[in-house]
């Protein structure tokens, strides 16, 4: 409950701004720094955004400290050329771009924790490679003619999406796909069907998703065909956050999400079913994040108990230090005083202490995260994390950003986790920490309480 020092992450390198390489790619920046291979090849249409978005994609690695190649000879394609880069950017490509030895060169990067970031016509590449079709996630079938359209943001704490209101209004040549990448993809936004003409999806329709693929990292997004949209801030941040992502720079929980439901969703009426107990508050802003406020208390679902279920929530904490503290609380009866959570339930913590069974992903007081796993999947102050809390009977597990970092039983009899509520922190005056997109999945109750 208390913080006792500081822990923060940080991520840095040096950008170097590169011109157009014509041959295999030839890095100019340091031998240590961080790079991206942007692949613009053509056997098929030619968008002739492609110019607009290689230069943008050298600004976007300036600002964000990696060093930008871009060729369009698919020679770059060999085992000790991929080595040297933490992500590939397929940008617009078409057609069979790659002969078998390329492929199985691309297909080792991948395995040996590669990044992939496909652009548009990214999906319209390679239809008979199976590997590149399932780390791409879905094949392009078809476009109605270039209009605007809404995107609806389904995930809020992607460093490709963290940054957009949950309804995003832009003009794009917007794809059909042969198959919907959800079931084996998370899905970071996806289009609505009502609000332009020529979607086919029957109303589910992704847009952009991220994945662990074969053991590397995947992003796609289906904007950009226009010029006009890497001249756009919004997508520029967009793309930077799909990259950062690639190349290991941010974290993000990229499991398929299925079968959730909303406990808050960003809107007021979804607090009808909250309730404050103690001191202090959550403000909820303009842009559907609830915001800690004094305290020691706690906002909790007062609308039903839960017995076995995932909990996801996305958290970030405002302090540029990190020195900031909340927690999640589960299994606990209800009640009106915080402290009856403290005493009955289970913290999953959120804050700076170098006490490991009192810092980020512990079980308050109980038990430790793994925290060299902890610290490779947590991100720094003011970017987005998502926690998943998972209770099925007496057993509590934890995830960061897809990651899991903790495995805890009870056994005090005194305490259960088989039947409870669950509730987010108002910790202190000096503590800030931001929730978004409050969602559970009730799960199959198990039947011993060893579990």
């Amino acid at each position: 409950m208390r913080t006792t020092s500081r822990m923060a992450t940080a991520v840095a390198g040096a950008a170097v701004l590169l011109g157009c390489v014509s041959g295999p790619a030839a890095s100019q920046g340091g031998d240590d720094g961080t790079r991206v291979l942007v692949f613009s090849k053509t056997a098929g249409f030619r968008h002739d955004s492609i110019p607009d978005g290689v230069a943008a994609l050298k600004e976007i690695g300036d600002t964000n400290g990696f060093t930008v190649d871009a060729t369009e000879d698919s020679g770059a394609f060999t085992f000790g050329n991929l080595r040297r880069y933490d992500a590939v950017v397929f940008l617009s490509t078409t057609g069979d771009v790659l002969d078998a030895a390329q492929q199985t060169a691309f297909e080792g990067y991948i395995r040996h924790g590669g990044g992939y970031v496909g652009i548009h016509a990214a999906a319209d590449t390679e239809y008979d490679w199976e590997f590149y079709g399932g780390l791409a996630g879905a094949y392009f079938q078809s476009h109605p003619a270039i209009q605007p359209a809404t995107v609806t943001v389904e995930d809020r704490a992607h460093p490709s999406t963290a940054g957009l209101a949950p309804s995003w209004n832009r003009t794009d040549e917007w794809y059909n796909y042969r198959s919907n990448p959800r079931e084996r993809a998370h899905v970071l936004a996806s289009l609505d069907e009502s609000s332009y003409t020529g979607g086919t999806m029957n109303g589910d329709h992704p847009i952009a998703w991220c994945q662990n693929y074969q053991g590397g990292r995947a992003f796609y997004t289906g904007g950009g065909h226009t010029k006009e949209s890497y001249a756009d801030p919004r997508f520029r941040a967009h793309l930077a956050g799909g990259i950062r992502y690639a190349i290991g720079a941010a974290h993000a929980d990229c499991r398929p999400e299925n079968g959730y439901r909303p406990l808050f969703d960003g809107t007021v009426a979804s607090l009808d079913g909250w309730r404050q107990a103690g001191p202090g508050s959550f403000t909820l802003s303009d842009d559907g994040t609830l915001t800690s406020s004094g305290g020691m208390g706690m906002l909790w679902y007062a609308a039903s108990g839960f017995a076995s279920y995932s909990l996801k929530l996305d958290w970030t904490m405002a302090g540029p230090d990190g020195d900031d503290n909340s927690g999640v609380f589960v299994g606990f009866p209800p009640s009106d005083d915080p402290w009856s959570a403290v005493n009955n339930g289970y913290e999953i913590q959120i804050d700076a202490t170098d006490e490991p069974e009192k810092t980020t992903g512990s079980v308050y007081g109980f038990r430790s995260a793994d925290t060299k796993k902890r610290d490779r999947a947590l991100n720094p102050p003011g970017e987005w994390n998502t926690y998943e809390i998972r209770v099925e009977g007496e057993r509590l597990r934890v995830w960061l950003n897809g990651v899991k970092i903790n495995d805890f039983t009870n056994t005090d009899p005194a305490r259960s986790l088989r039947e409870g509520h669950i509730g987010i922190q108002n910790h202190g005056a000096d503590d800030q920490v931001s929730f978004r997109n409050v969602r559970i999945k009730e799960l199959p109750a198990k039947t011993s309480r060893g579990d």
